[in-house]
């Protein structure tokens, strides 16, 4: 298959056509089903109790800006959707690790023709403890980051106003990590040098990133994000670092 150079948002609608690839649909299955299942209880929840967190949140707000609440109000629940649903995302993609780690593989398959590993269930198995590692190091370097922002929204003003911005900020970031990181790490390159390559390329890695937070806010679209990012970050993976991170 060919493949042209997009932009992140390229990248990431591209993944949702290379999900429903036939050889690819097959491997789509678990990783969907954990994220429906994650991700569709998260909605209900966070539908639940959405206006009790909008009260407590906007009880923060000093006596002084009451008369920016009409601004103030949509930010909060903005902060509320992408706080949570990020939640929801990183448990589902834990879960789900070891097949987002196998959907990669086949996709980057079928685009350059290049295997990543030996075929076999016990190639696949003997790799699980390295794959959940890896998440556990994704989330020494979230943890730090997500514990500073919770603290930004208990700003009085502050955190209701630069605090929605800040997290959609790290939000995108975080997912372009997430997802990029699977055709990485199946090629046993390390976060730090991943993180470092996703960052000479800002540009894409946020373009990428932006569209998967939107689209993870979205009901009943947003459960169909897992399998359609990992695709996209792997093409994105073929078509803008693998020949040079394999250099090195």
């Amino acid at each position: 298959m060919t493949l042209a150079k997009r932009s992140g948002f390229g990248y990431f609608l591209f993944g949702f056509k290379l999900a429903v690839t036939p050889g690819i649909r097959r491997f789509v299955v678990l990783p969907l089903l954990a994220n429906i299942l994650l991700i569709g209880s998260a909605l209900y929840y966070v539908l639940t109790r959405m206006g009790d967190w909008i009260d407590q949140l906007m009880s923060y707000v000093p006596d002084f800006l009451s008369w920016l609440s009409y601004i103030i109000w949509p930010l909060v629940v903005l902060s509320i959707l992408f706080v949570t649903m990020y939640f929801f995302s990183a448990i589902a993609n834990i879960i789900a690790s070891p097949f987002n780690g196998l959907l990669a593989e086949k996709v980057e398959k079928l685009l350059d023709g290049h295997s990543v590993t030996d075929e076999g269930l016990w190639s696949f198995v003997k790799d699980l403890p390295r794959i959940f590692a890896r998440e556990w190091r994704k989330l020494r370097y979230t943890i730090p980051k997500m514990i500073g922002l919770f603290i930004l929204l208990l700003i009085p003003g502050l955190g209701q106003t630069i605090g929605p911005l800040a997290w959609f900020i790290f939000t995108s970031w975080m997912l372009a990590i997430q997802y990029c990181d699977y055709p990485f790490d199946n090629h046993k390159i390390s976060f730090n040098t991943m993180r470092m390559q996703l960052k000479e390329k800002q540009g894409r890695a946020y373009g990428f990133g932006v569209l998967v937070a939107l689209f993870t806010t979205i009901p009943f679209i947003n459960l169909l994000v897992m399998p359609a990012a990992v695709c996209g970050a792997t093409a994105m993976w073929v078509g803008e670092f693998k020949t040079e991170a394999l250099k090195q």
